[in-house]
């Protein structure tokens, strides 16, 4: 008989595990079999030893399988998603989710929480009053037939044994690891039944992969895996060595998918991103015959209103407001402190820690320090500039949105020193990778 005890120290000892070991541990992670502490343990075991692809692709399935797997017979078009393996400031679902959606794709997209300083999909949607992000299945199918897309969270029903595999690896320091990362994103991509995944790899200070070398190791673990599984898979290296887009806290990154949406801002780094990823995406689904012709269609999704419409209608659909697009602070909460962060001397912005930016609105409430943490919605940080920014003493760099004001004085000092400035223009940075 299995022992978890016994699975832990084979991998402590950095030996393979058999694909019935491997079962064993997910199953554990279901039935409770492996306590919080083993599972700890465990996850910090491959964290410092690593998996074999063998391994990877084991664990891989075990958790694919360890809830339904959903199909989508009825649909007259490609089921297509992506992800990302987060940072700060990363709303890009939300805009390309809605542009594919109104190129005639299907997107069911299973989203994440927060995990350590980076942001969660599902808690961003949840800024909203009403909004659910867990509906039943047969909801989530209804809602993606009718509307081309449904953004939603891990359902208990799909890939659960991630679902509590992921909440552990978040408070025991072991969410940097490729293997844990690549059978989380794909365990719950695959149990959705995908044709296509497009992942966009953040790589620099402010994401899970620090380094060029570790984002294209990942890269290479999830589309081997992915495409050993029948997916059409295609990773995209994007850069975060700086806040994505303007705003970096939950509500504000609504506010901001809105004003993209409608049209009324588009940072340009945040749309390079956004415009790459869709073209991939109608590209590979043969949406569309190239990057030419996803481009025009990317255009007009956004031009005549059409993506800005389905999404706003699966905000509804999903419990939240009938005129989310039109009135978003109207079931949004706004934080009681607004502060504005100023230049602390002339010159220009050229290195963003977006790492400790991400942590400042942890520390503000807007991220979790424990796996059962209420997330204050309303804070975080808006009116970013980039890198390259030139400014002059007390120039507004952001703005901090706080519960308190000891709150926000605290982050706009740990905002200010994430920054750093030099007298010279700085080049313009690397987007796509």
């Amino acid at each position: 008989m299995l022992l978890p005890q016994e699975i832990i120290a084979k991998k402590r000892d950095s030996k393979i595990l058999t694909n019935d070991e491997m079962n064993f541990f997910v199953d554990g992670l279901v039935s409770n079999n492996f306590n919080d502490a083993q599972v700890g343990a465990m996850a910090m075991a491959i964290f410092q030893h690593g998996l074999s692809a063998k391994e990877t692709v084991a664990l891989t399935k075990a958790m694919m399988h360890s809830g339904e797997v959903l199909s989508w017979n009825n649909l007259d078009g490609p089921v297509i998603d992506k992800h990302s393996t987060g940072g700060v400031g990363d709303k890009v679902s939300f805009m390309l989710a809605a542009i594919v959606a109104a190129c005639g794709g299907y997107v069911p997209m299973i989203s994440g929480r927060g995990l350590g300083h980076t942001g969660g999909t599902a808690d961003k949607l949840e800024s909203i009053a009403g909004f659910n992000v867990q509906p039943s299945l047969d909801k989530f199918k209804q809602i993606v037939g009718e509307l081309g897309l449904a953004i939603i969270s891990q359902t208990p029903e799909l890939a659960p044994a991630d679902k509590r595999l992921y909440a552990i690896r978040d408070v025991t320091a072991t969410v940097a690891s490729i293997p844990l990362i690549t059978a989380s994103i794909l365990s719950k991509k695959l149990a959705a039944g995908l044709d296509v995944l497009v992942m966009d790899i953040k790589v620099g200070n402010g994401a899970q992969m620090e380094s060029l070398d570790q984002a294209k190791a990942l890269a290479q673990s999830i589309t081997t895996v992915a495409s050993d599984a029948g997916v059409n898979t295609q990773a995209i290296i994007t850069d975060m060595n700086q806040v994505l887009g303007s705003t970096a806290g939950n509500a504000l990154e609504m506010y901001e998918t809105v004003k993209y949406l409608t049209g009324k801002l588009r940072e340009p780094r945040l749309h390079k991103v956004v415009v790459a990823l869709a073209k991939a995406m109608l590209v590979n689904s043969h949406l569309a015959k190239d990057d030419a012709d996803a481009q025009v269609k990317i255009d007009y999704a956004l031009a005549s209103g059409s993506a800005a419409e389905i999404f706003g209608k699966m905000i509804n659909a999903l419990g939240g407001p009938s005129d989310f697009l039109e009135q978003p602070w109207r079931t949004m909460n706004k934080a009681d402190y607004v502060i504005d962060i100023l230049a602390p001397c002339h010159g220009y912005i050229s290195e963003m820690k977006t790492r400790d930016i991400g942590f400042a609105v942890v520390g503000l409430g807007g991220g979790r320090i424990s796996n059962d943490q209420k997330i204050d919605h309303s804070v975080g940080f808006d009116r970013v500039l980039p890198v390259g920014s030139r400014v002059n003493r007390a120039d507004v760099l952001a703005r901090v949105h706080a519960s308190s004001k000891e709150k926000a004085e605290l982050a706009q000092q740990q905002y200010i020193n994430a920054l750093r400035f030099s007298d010279e223009p700085v080049p313009d940075s690397q987007i796509i990778y």
